[in-house]
This record gives C-alpha cells, structure tokens and sequence, in this order.
C-alpha cells in the first residue's frame, strides 16, 4: 500500500498505539466465553422469539410482532462497521437517519449553544422531533432546546441501538414525531471487557484514539449486581482546510448582465471563482471624496505592502458600478483565504462513567440505582473575523503612513473588506458535563393467573454548560482601535506629537485603547489585538426531573388468544437558568449572550393494548392523555394491525397521532443571536452581512403530527436466512414551531410584504450592515413521506461447502425520500419539496448503506457501501441559459431565481473493516482490527459556494481515514 508524506509521519503514532493495545492482550486470561456475532436486524421478527419489550410499545409479552417498523443495530454490528470510535457516527449511517447535528456540520453555530453535540435526525424532521432514550427513559439535555447528546451515553456498555422510525408519541410522550432511538444498555453483563484504539486521516490530521473499561458481576448468590465502565476518548480539530477540492473555485454568481426582460439566467454557475471584497490584509472596495471609488482595488500585503487586486475577467457585479464586486474570475481569484480558514473537524475530548447496581428484594421485586456523570470540551474554528463594511477616515494614521498624503488628497473615508489575518479566528470552545441519577424497581408476578411485569423509577438529571466563545470582535472596542490618527501638540495623553493613538483616547484618555493597524499581514500589534477581542461565554444549568411507572398484564384471553394492556403515568419536569456576566450580553460581533430562565411540568398517563383477531391479526392501540402546565391537555394515540396471513409474509400497518411540545428555548429565550450572510434581492449582491436575533414566545402550543406507516415483512421459508421488508411513510406535521430568518424575512419584503419589512433595517452596532428581529411561532405546515427497503441473508458456509468454517451475512438498507415540503401559509409563497437538493436545508433523494460481512472463528471482515443520490444545488431554481422566463412578478423572480447550472453530484464511500480474533486461553477472547473509512478517498459531495465547498452533513470531508485498535472480553 503507498500512503502520503503526512500519514507515514503519524505511522510511528501508531504504531505506539498498536503496541500500547498489545501489552493489554499480554495482561492474565481471562476466563469466560466470547459473544458470538450477531448481525443488523431490521425487525424482531428477525430474532429468536422470547419476552421481550419492543422500543415503541409498552406491552411485554412473548413474540409480539409490533406494527411499528423497528431497525434493531447489534453491539456487534456497530463493532464491525462503525467508522469512529463515537457511536453516533454509526448511527448517523442509517438512512432513516438523515440531516444529524454533528460537531463537523456546527461550527457556526456560534451563538447557540449547539457547537459540539451530537444530536440524532429521524426523516429529516429536526432533531427537536426525534425522541432519544437512553435504556426506554429519558435523558436530560445538553441544550436549551431538549437536544440529547449521544456522547453523553456510556458507550461500553451499549448492546443495541433501536430504531423505531414512526411517531410513538401515544407510548413515550412529546417529541416522538419522527420516531424514538433507544439506546439499550447491557445491564446485566457479568466479565470484564476492555476495548482501546487509535486512527488518523490519509493527510496525516485528525489524530484520535479511544480507552472503554467495563465489568459486571454478581453478589449474594446471583441476587445483586454491579455494573461499572468508563472511557476515554481524544480527537485533534482540523482548523484549516489543505484538501484540493476546496480550492477549485467553482460558485454560484449573480449575472451581471441578468434583466428581467432579457432571458438571460439571474445566476451563473463558474470555475475559477473568488471573494473579491476581502483579502487577508484587506482590500479597499469603496472610497468617497474626489473621483468615487478611485482607490478601489488596493489591497494590502505582509508589512502592509500596497498592491492592486487584478479582477480578472468577469466580476459579479460588474466592476465600475457602485458596489464593489465581491466575486471575480481569474486573476487573483485565489488570494481570499476564507475558504482555508475555516475547520474540518473539531478538537473533542470526552470523559464518561456509569454505574448501576441491582438487587433482588424477593422473586418479584428487585430495586435498582444508576448514576452517570459524562464531561465533553469541544474547540472548533469558527471561521475568520470577516468584515466587508470597515470603514477607515481619511485622516487615518495607519492609512496615511501606508498610502501617502498625497495619494489620499480629497478622500474622505475609504471602506474596507478583509479577513484579518492578523487577528486569530474566532473559536467555539464549549464544555458539558451531564449528570443522571435514577432510583427505582422492577418484577414480576401473577396477576389474573399470568405474569405481569412492572416498574416505577425516579430520574434526576442535570447539565452543566459553558458556551464558550474565544477571540471576539468587540464592536466598539474594535471601531476605537481601528479609528487611530496622529496625536496632535499638547494631547490630553502627554505623548508626543505624531503619535499613533485611538482617536477615542484624546477625549477619554482612561480608556485603554490600543490602536490598530488594519492595512496588511503582520501590522497588527498584539496589544492592539488584546484590546479588541474577548472570550464571551454563558452558563446554561438544565435540570430535568422524571418519575413513571408501568404495569404490563394479560387480564384474559379471547378465542384467538391473550390479551395485552400495559398502563403507566409519568411526571417530568424541565428546567432552565443561567448566568452571563454583563460585559458580554451586548456589544459583541457573535453571541450577545443572555441568561435563559424558565420551567414548565407535564403529567401524563397512557393506556396501550395488543388483541389477537385471529387469522393471524394483532391489533395493536395506544392513547396517552398528556397535561402541560404552559400550553393545557393534549391527546395522543396509535391503531395499528399486523397480518401473517402464512408464516412467509407479514403485513402491518399503523396509524397515529403524535405531538411535540415547545421547548425550553423556544418558550423562554431571553434572546439568541446569530451572523452570517445572505443575497439581498433589492440589489441582486450577495454577501450582504446580517445580525439575527430571536426571542421566545409563552404564547406556543404543541404541535400536532398525523403519521401512517404501511409495510410488508417478507421471510421466505424457501430462501433460509434471507429476509426484507418495505415500510412506506407519510408524516403530517400541523401547527409546526418555526420562525422565518433573514433571507425569509428580506426576500417576503421584497415582494411586498411591509409585515416582513418591518422585522428588519440596519444594523446599528455598525458590525453587520442589517439587523434581523425573530420569534418562533406555530405557523407551518409540514409533509414527510418516503419508503424504507430492508435487506438481510445470512449463509452458513457449511451449508454450501462441506465443513468450511463461517457465515457470511449481506446487508441492505436504503430509504427514498419522496416528499418534505414546508408551507409556511405566506400568501403567495409556493411551498418547495427539498428531496434531492444538496445545497442548504438538503435532503437526498436516495440514502442508501450496503454491507457484506465473513466472520468466523478466526477473523471477520466487513465491506461496507454508504452515499446519497445526486440532485440539485437548490429546487428553487429554474435551470435555463438562454430563453429563461421573463416580466416575471418579483415575488415569482425571488422565489424561482434562474441559473445555468443546477447539477449536483452524489457520493459513494466504501469502507473496510478486518478484525482478527485471538484465543487467549481458558475462553477469553481478543479482537485486533484495521478500520478503513473511505477507502478510494472519495471527496465530499461538492457545492459550489466560497468557504467550506462542500456538504458536511451527508460528505466525508476527512478523506481516507485508518482506525486500528483491540478488544477484549471475558464473555
């Protein structure tokens, strides 16, 4: 195999690692049996009968075929194929699982709070609208809006992931609008397991590595059990972008020569593409006083070197107009340096332990304690300290010590764009720690002559977060660094004449300004720096309370066989307060933190059946009656039925009505802000600069979501070991919580809508040039359907080849998105279906993962195929390069902009996974793998925007990556 440069230099890395995992092999035998590998099911079905209780109902009882779709992922599974040492990064694989919150896709979620997390996204619907349970409870959040973080999970100890992919409102409560991810701890592991690993990429970055430690054992003659683990794990951030297919410059631009009347398209999609309004020392894109704009171009080198920016030959808008272009084509089409500036991958360290003992009172009573405390820090660049609207007065000193007197003659101000070299990226820097602690008892006995199980427990869980921003603008203290000039004779200072000071400290001496030279590479000073910049942060404390219990029977039977009830109830308490320190709650250019306070309970109780008609007919319903001290009494419920007309084919289907209520977020925010830029349709430009900031709404109701699921389950008893399953989907989400943001809001006022108008105007700070006001509201309408395929065989190789040892297990899972289209109820806004645009709020068409497993005694080894279909950049655009539509409405005009290009590429990745399996002695095992992720070293999906070309949330952006690692157990 031939690596790069970069990577052999990290060989020696891991090569320590491997060694490292060895000397753990060399400790003393263990003495149990290993597991034997199980693969992916995509239904019970699949499993071997017994008593079970199926994610997605309360019933228990032996071999209950829910009518709920159900991916059921193996602790074994996720050993074999997963491409990190993060379990969410294996779940975020499964096609039903589409558009996560991952810490590569967060890194301007700067304001939020969201940096970091890892947050899981059943069809596309939001991760506010996927349930995440943690053993079939509850998990407090990590955030302000109820997101879970998978890395708060002890991962050692996890022995499945089930997916229930449809609402399960009616058997969980809120926020089971797409569906529930349980993650199922092994609680009742006896042995001791050890598991370490290390990887880095093919470019020689993103070094990582991992340590889990978990045992169990049991006391008082099987009685008691404790259970324990812990883990480690490290990975290196990726704070600048060397990969090739980010610098190719292919971008979207507005046509120069576009009119509404000439066919041409409004936009062009071209190679060679550059920001041409802001450059790592700074560029002059406008100059008032004299001839306009006379020294436009300038830009700005190391030591502050004066150079003119060669615009090449086309410029969006065209160069000589009123506004500077702010993209160019050849040239010096290169020299922005945004798009290298920018993060890959954060820096991510996390710390967990978990503990759980158990003991059996009697035979039907056994009590129960967990606690968990888990810590997370996450660092990510934020990107650079962009500005398009500096403005420097002509009497600047910096300004007239770099140009000349007499250059400058007549000029009165002169605007500036950079991407400020000098000063460091701005940074999210965020921290967690998530503690649970739970109390309760389970058991069994006899109750109308048959077993009913039962269970109450008590849930305390509570997050502690610091929102950490580093290297922040500071809007005044950065326009007083910037505005310096040359001290006059007898200043207020006492320095000498000609001194380079903050023109604010003439009159306020006592300020601590520090002057700053913003023309060039390597001016600023670090005094200057020091001054301008700050580290804002706020602290979020989430308090969540739960206490439920549960009780499953069979009160009788009918001629077609036992009756099923579960009950329960449940409490739940969600709480919020934080704490900001004044001097960062305004004035910044990102975060503005305020302090969130609030609560709210809700007091539930359910009623869930299973009723065999006969015939092979179940029918199983569910109803929850749900009472929330902010927005009253709601009710949900769930009808569904299987068929098993033969024991080949099974149907169901299911119908229900499921709801999510408003979160802590969006009822109590004290305010929110965010950055960042948009196409202004009044003036055609992009890279218009904005400040956003949202506020919460008491007036919020849940919102309600109709859902149906029909499917077949196919098991032909001809094809031994082969089984598939297609579901179809349709999700109908009403009185949907959203609110409009800055495009929205500037593009409905451009078509004449003075309500949107209103919400909008400049940005008074003078760091961004519009201010944007918003608060979420129950206005939208929302409509997800698709169809899920499922596809598992499984051959024993002796069954084929006398005596040839292992199985070989095929895996298909693939979901086709056909509908997710928004309707905001906007007079004469047409509501737009994103399935299979790849460009913002992207959803493919097809997601689709394949894999092909040979284990056996001695060694396994998995290939794996994962990607997304191709599509559209954006489905708002009408593809034409001559004839286009013309003397449209700009209503029409806004929403369905024309463009010559609208082709955007899929991905394929495929992955390699070798384990070796070590007999250790007295029936331990050892695991020794090479993962290989991205095998071809396929590039992401590309998009052609400036920045970060490419889709993070369905792409690799890494590259080729190798992971390799050990694994022991006792059993």
């Amino acid at each position: 195999m031939t690596t790069s440069m970069p990577f052999r230099r990290y060989l020696p890395a891991l090569a320590r690692a491997t060694s490292l995992a060895a000397l753990c092999v060399a400790t003393p035998a263990f003495a149990q049996e290993a597991v034997p590998q199980t693969e992916q099911v995509a239904d019970p079905a699949t499993q071997a009968e017994g008593e079970i209780l199926v994610t997605g109902s309360r019933v228990v009882r032996d071999g209950f075929q829910s009518p709920t779709p159900l991916t059921v992922l193996t602790a074994e599974a996720i050993q074999n194929s997963s491409p990190t040492n993060n379990l969410a990064d294996f779940v975020n694989q499964i096609p039903a699982v589409a558009g996560s919150l991952r810490p590569a896709n967060s890194r301007l979620a700067i304001s939020s709070g969201l940096a970091g997390i890892n947050a899981l996204n059943l069809r596309a619907l939001g991760e506010i609208r996927t349930l995440v349970l943690l053993d079939g409870r509850r998990s407090v959040g990590s955030s302000v809006t109820g997101l879970v973080d998978i890395n708060t999970f002890p991962q050692a100890l996890v022995k499945s992931v089930e997916i229930v992919t449809g609402g399960a409102s009616a058997a969980y409560g809120s926020d089971a609008v797409a569906g529930v991810v349980n993650f199922a701890l092994d609680k009742t592991y006896e042995g001791l397991k050890v598991s370490a690993d290390s990887g880095i990429t093919e470019y020689g970055d993103g070094f990582n590595y991992s340590f889990s430690v978990a045992g169990g054992t049991s006391f008082a003659d099987g009685r008691g059990h404790v259970l324990l683990s812990g883990e480690v794990a490290h990975r290196d951030g990726i704070f600048q972008v060397d990969r090739e297919w980010n610098a190719r410059g292919r971008v979207v631009v507005t046509n120069p020569a576009y009119t509404n009347t000439n066919g041409l398209p409004q936009f062009l999609t071209l190679n060679q593409i550059g920001v041409a309004n802001a450059t790592p020392g700074g560029i002059i894109i406008n100059s008032s006083g004299g001839v306009a704009n006379r020294l436009r171009g300038l830009y700005f080198g190391a030591g502050g070197s004066v150079n003119q920016f060669n615009y090449g030959n086309f410029n969006s808008p065209a160069l000589g107009g009123t506004t500077a272009p702010s993209r160019t084509q050849g040239g010096d089409w290169q020299l922005n340096d945004q798009g290298r500036n920018i993060g890959l991958d954060a820096d991510d360290d996390r710390h967990g332990v978990f503990g759980r003992v158990s003991y059996q009172l009697a035979d039907w009573i056994t009590v129960f304690g967990e606690a968990s405390y888990n810590w997370q820090k996450t660092l990510f660049n934020a990107g650079p300290q962009l500005s398009t609207s500096t403005v420097l007065r002509g009497d600047n000193a910096y300004l007239i010590n770099t140009l000349g007197a007499a250059r400058l003659a007549g000029i009165s101000t002169v605007t500036l764009g950079t991407t400020a070299v000098d000063l460091p990226y701005r940074k999210n820097n965020s921290s967690r720690d998530v503690q649970r602690y739970a109390v309760g008892a389970e058991g069994d006995f006899q109750l109308f002559g048959n077993k009913a199980v039962w269970s109450a427990y008590g849930q305390y869980g509570e997050t502690n977060a610091r929102e950490q921003l580093r290297d922040i603008m500071n809007v005044t203290r950065m326009a007083n660094a910037t505005d310096a000039v040359f001290a006059p004779a007898g200043n207020a200072l006492g320095v000498a004449a000609g001194t380079i000071v903050c023109r604010s400290t003439l009159t306020a001496p006592g300020n601590g300004c520090v002057p700053m030279n913003r023309l060039g590479i390597g001016v600023a000073s670090q005094g200057a720096i020091d001054y301008a910049l700050g580290d804002p942060y706020r602290d979020q404390k989430l308090k969540q309370t739960v206490a439920g219990i549960n009780l499953s029977v069979v009160p009788f039977a009918t001629w077609a066989g036992d009756v099923s009830v579960a009950v329960g109830g449940e409490y739940r308490k969600e709480e919020v307060s934080g704490y900001v320190p004044t001097e960062f709650q305004t004035g910044w250019s990102v975060g503005n933190f305020l302090p969130t306070f609030g609560s709210y309970n809700v007091k539930e109780a359910y009623l869930e059946t299973v009723v065999p008609l006969g015939s092979g007919v179940e029918f199983n319903g569910a109803v929850r009656a749900t009472d929330y001290s902010t927005s009253g009494y709601v009710t949900t419920w769930k009808v569904g039925t299987t068929w098993a007309p033969v024991d080949d084919i099974r149907f169901r289907v299911t119908r229900s009505r499921d709801i999510r209520a408003p979160n802590l977020s969006e009822l109590f925010q004290a305010g929110t802000s965010r950055t960042n830029t948009l196409t202004d349709p009044f003036t055609n430009r992009n890279g218009v600069t904005f400040r956003e900031t949202t506020t919460g709404n008491l007036n919020l109701k849940p919102e309600i979501a109709d859902s149906t699921s029909v499917g077949v389950v196919l098991q032909p008893r001809f094809i031994p070991g082969f089984s598939f399953s297609a579901d179809g989907f349709l999700i109908k989400l009403q009185d949907a919580i959203g609110q409009f943001f800055a495009q929205d809001i500037i593009n409905r006022c451009f078509e004449g809508r003075t309500e949107f108008c209103a919400a909008y105007g400049p940005d008074t700070t003078g760091d961004r040039e519009l201010f944007f006001r918003a608060s979420p509201f129950n206005f939208a309408r929302q409509t997800v359907r698709g169809i899920d395929f499922d596809a598992t065989y499984r051959l024993a190789l002796d069954e084929v080849f006398d005596s040839a040892p292992g199985n070989v297990t095929l895996k298909a899972l693939a979901t086709r998105y056909i509908d997710n289209i928004t309707d905001t109820g906007v007079p004469n806004v047409v509501p737009v279906d994103i399935v299979g645009q790849l460009g913002g709020a992207s959803l493919p068409s097809w997601i689709y993962r394949f894999n092909a497993t040979y284990d056996s005694d001695s060694f396994a080894v998995t290939g794996t195929a994962r990607g997304v279909s191709g599509g559209s950049y954006s489905n708002n655009y009408i593809v034409c390069s001559t004839n286009c539509p013309v003397g449209r409405p700009a209503g029409v005009v806004s929403q369905f902009p024309t463009i010559d290009s609208n082709k955007i590429d899929g991905a394929t990745y495929f992955d390699l996974n070798l384990t070796g399996k070590v007999d250790m002695g007295q029936g331990a095992k050892a695991e020794l793998f090479l993962n290989v992720t991205n095998l071809f070293n396929r590039e992401p999906i590309l998009l052609p925007e400036t920045g970060l070309a490419a889709n993070s949330t369905y792409s690799d952006l890494l590259g080729r990556s190798f992971r390799v690692g050990i694994r022991m157990r006792t059993r």
